[in-house]
């Protein structure tokens, strides 16, 4: 599983430890990454994903998983989150239109 949030895209970055001496090391930047399961209104159910402590925040700012997935672009989602989009904007559509 990759180090990387579902939603938000958020992945590892590299950079350099700085010492007192100003030495230079490698190091890895990892996101905070936390098992959520979000409640998803149109659909009905519960999906549990991997995001970040900062997409958690976004997501409870927008109002809901459905509403994050509304407004997010689908390059920065994971496979599974556009498909989750796809079905969540399709179940809209339907109850629309009803």
């Amino acid at each position: 599983m990759s180090r990387a949030c579902e939603l938000t895209g958020k992945a590892v970055q590299s950079g350099n430890n700085v010492s007192h001496a100003n030495n230079r090391t490698r190091r890895k930047f990892l996101p905070n990454l936390c098992q959520v399961t979000l409640i998803s209104d149109a659909m009905g159910q519960r999906y549990r994903l991997r995001i970040s402590a900062h997409a958690l925040r976004s997501v409870e700012h927008r109002g809901g998983l459905d509403a994050f997935l509304a407004k997010a672009d689908a390059a920065e989602l994971s496979q599974r989150a556009r498909l989750l989009k796809r079905q969540i904007a399709k179940k809209i559509a339907e109850t629309t239109a009803a």
